[in-house]
């Protein structure tokens, strides 16, 4: 599905033009302003599945916030913003195919962080209060309690839990469930799933953060059927050779004057993995043949 067909930066003309205006040295504060201009980037036109690479620092976020900032997608962290930032948002323009949907929205690393924060803290909560119950279960089993009214029913409820179950069933119980079950990289993936309604357009800002190589590749496949199945338009700036590799993106090179690349496997980062793993390519083979003798 393609919602967003196209969208123009102001291109270093017209930037060139408002930082000549300020009364101002240029430094970061002008930020975007001077960014995009260094990739060669003025505008872009757009696939069902559209990919930003580049290295560090070549604009990649810069542009997903400025586009999620433009169409007012949904967003759960802030963005990287100086005073001059709604300026240049507002020195930008779009082109629709079809109006953007309700549930469309930005996807920044940063968020998927604050997720993970968020259930350490919850599961450090539940750790202290596991904590609190061990000893609150040995002051129930040999405490003393007359019960002299019904207010007092609960407590005693609590009482015969403690004398008739071991501790660890206690504990469990009384405490609640960690989230700890499963692993960081899984709980990123699962983010993703969950975030990600269909017959929306949806900018994913390096979703490969935290992910092992099998489970960028599991959500390479989860991002595929939903370009081809769901509805989806996706936008994507990432390293990941497994996401570079979606069948159909088109993949717009910042560090190349951003330009379409012809071949994600032409990129420098899948090159460098491409060399290092044929460089060693002898020491794979003799494993493979240790494991199958």
């Amino acid at each position: 599905m393609l919602y967003l067909s196209a969208f123009y930066f102001p291109g270093e003309e017209r930037e060139s033009d408002f930082l000549f205006g300020l009364k101002t040295t240029y430094d970061q504060s002008v930020y975007p302003y001077g960014v995009l201009p260094k990739a060669g980037l003025n505008e872009i036109f757009f696939r069902p599945v559209t990919i930003l690479y580049g290295g560090n620092g070549s604009g990649k976020s810069t542009v997903l916030n400025v586009i999620a900032e433009k169409l007012r997608l949904h967003r759960s962290s802030a963005c990287n913003r100086s005073r001059f930032f709604e300026n240049f948002v507002d020195r930008c323009s779009f082109s629709l195919d079809e109006t953007v949907p309700q549930g469309s929205r930005i996807i920044a690393s940063d968020e998927v962080f604050d997720m993970m924060l968020d259930i350490r803290s919850v599961n450090e909560g539940i750790d202290r209060r596991r904590e609190e119950l061990a000893d609150d279960y040995f002051e129930l089993k040999k405490e003393k309690f007359q019960l002299r009214s019904l207010d007092d029913l609960d407590h005693l409820r609590r009482i015969n839990r403690a004398r008739s179950k071991t501790l660890s069933r206690f504990v469990e119980g009384e405490s609640g469930k960690s989230l700890r079950e499963r692993s960081n990289g899984e709980s990123a993936l699962m983010y993703f799933q969950n975030k990600i309604d269909p017959d929306t357009l949806c900018l994913l800002d390096e979703p490969e953060n935290s992910l092992s190589p099998e489970n960028q590749l599991i959500l390479a496949d989860f991002l595929a059927e939903c370009a081809r199945y769901c509805g989806n338009q996706l936008v994507i700036s990432t390293h990941s050779p497994f996401l570079l590799a979606l069948p159909g993106a088109r993949i717009v090179d910042l560090d190349d004057g951003s330009r379409t690349a012809d071949s994600w496997t032409q990129l420098k980062n899948p090159r460098i993995y491409y060399d290092f793993f044929r460089k060693h390519a002898r020491e794979f083979e003799e494993g493979q043949k240790e494991d199958h003798p």
